[in-house]
């Protein structure tokens, strides 16, 4: 694509945005002496700004953690001995720093006259389906009424087996939890480029991604930021998914110059990374990226070949092999023989069964587990290929 074509796309992907994911991260927020007052503004004057436009805005944003840690150290007695990369450490600061950042963003957009919603979330309100339901109608009517929902991880209450990880990751599944239309994420970084530019002096930025589901991730992105969670992997990562729903991403430096507003006036900020070519439905999105796999299923080259070029569901037969202890409908990564990745499914049996039939036909499956054991280890309605796991 010319730079002419990309910038008309872009133009039509802004244009056609009404509801935006604006993901911040802790390194634009912060400062050497914790959560900037400056910096908080800068943002939220932008996010105003489009708010006026007619835009439905959800902020996705971190910094409660950074935020708390500093405000330990300045008043805490032996601080300088706490480890804050224990989980009951980063909890407590969290809770901390969590109100801190949620007054500043409220006096900030208090400016403006806006509202805002405070929506703290684990990995748990998502992944059951009646309470996913419930998050979802209460984002969309505060968005219905003009709030503006400020979402970040309820670090508190967080066990590790049940954390997004990165607020990359809770971005995306805000993406399709509340249908938006465009996710744009703030960095330090100037966007995304062809290799770590703080190791290649002669790392170029790229201006378009325009088919990630073909882009070696892990390849390209091989460092962490100092203050967030994420680096430029995660932010891929997310982008990757949002573009299996047909989303776009821009990501660009959030630090000074005003880039929303830059970026809505048409200028060719950062790197835009454009929607999959298929699109994937909401049911399947939901099913692979809410919850976390918990074991896998290695796979021959013909039941591969059969998942990946035919859409076919993964049958007994081309089972070689189930590395974990699950149940039924059990999500699971699924694995060709050289470890290469295939997606991601919910299984119809647990994994002792798995491992009794595995290699069998239809036929002999029935001999082992009974007539009314299913024909096939992982539906094709239940599998999502290339998933970004």
């Amino acid at each position: 694509m010319n730079a002419e074509g990309l910038r008309q796309r872009r133009a039509e992907i802004l244009a056609r945005a009404h509801t935006v994911v604006v993901k911040v991260g802790s390194a634009v927020l912060t400062s050497d002496h914790g959560l900037d007052a400056r910096n908080v503004g800068r943002l939220v004057d932008q996010l105003a700004a489009l708010h006026d436009r007619g835009l439905r805005v959800v902020l996705v944003s971190s910094g409660a953690v950074a935020a708390g840690r500093m405000r330990i150290r300045q008043n805490l007695r032996g601080a300088e001995t706490i480890d804050f990369s224990e989980l009951p450490a980063r909890q407590a600061a969290s809770s901390i720093g969590q109100s801190r950042l949620m007054h500043a963003y409220d006096e900030a957009f208090e400016r403006f006259g806006k509202t805002v919603a405070q929506i703290l979330l684990t990995r748990e309100d998502l992944r059951s389906r009646a309470r996913f339901g419930n998050a979802r109608n209460t984002m969309l009517r505060l968005l219905d009424w003009g709030v503006i929902p400020i979402v970040n991880e309820n670090d508190t209450v967080a066990v590790a087996e049940l954390k997004f990880g990165d607020n990359d990751t809770l971005a995306s599944l805000v993406v399709d939890l509340v249908g938006a239309d465009l996710c744009v994420n703030l960095t330090s970084a100037g966007g995304v480029f062809d290799k770590n530019p703080d190791r290649n002096p002669d790392a170029c930025c790229l201006p378009c991604i325009a088919d990630i589901e073909t882009l070696n991730i892990e390849a390209m992105c091989d460092g962490k930021t100092s203050v967030g969670s994420g680096g430029m992997y995660s932010k891929l990562r997310a982008a990757r998914r949002a573009a299996q729903l047909g989303v776009a991403t821009l990501i660009v430096s959030g630090r000074g110059g005003f880039p929303l507003e830059r970026i809505f006036q048409g200028e060719d900020l950062g790197t835009i990374v454009l929607p999959c070519s298929h699109t994937v439905s909401h049911r399947k999105f939901w099913l692979a990226y809410h919850d976390i796999p918990v074991g896998s299923v290695v796979v021959d080259a013909g039941a591969a070949r059969a998942l990946r070029e035919q859409g076919k569901s993964l049958l007994h037969a081309g089972v070689r092999r189930v590395e974990g202890d699950f149940g039924p409908d059990a999500l699971v990564r699924v694995v060709d023989l050289e470890g290469r990745a295939v997606g991601v499914g919910a299984t119809s049996l647990g994994a002792d069964d798995l491992r009794r039939v595995m290699g069998l036909k239809s036929a002999e499956v029935k001999a082992v587990l009974g007539e009314g054991a299913k024909s096939v280890a992982i539906h094709r309605d239940n599998l999502l290929l290339d998933a970004a796991i």
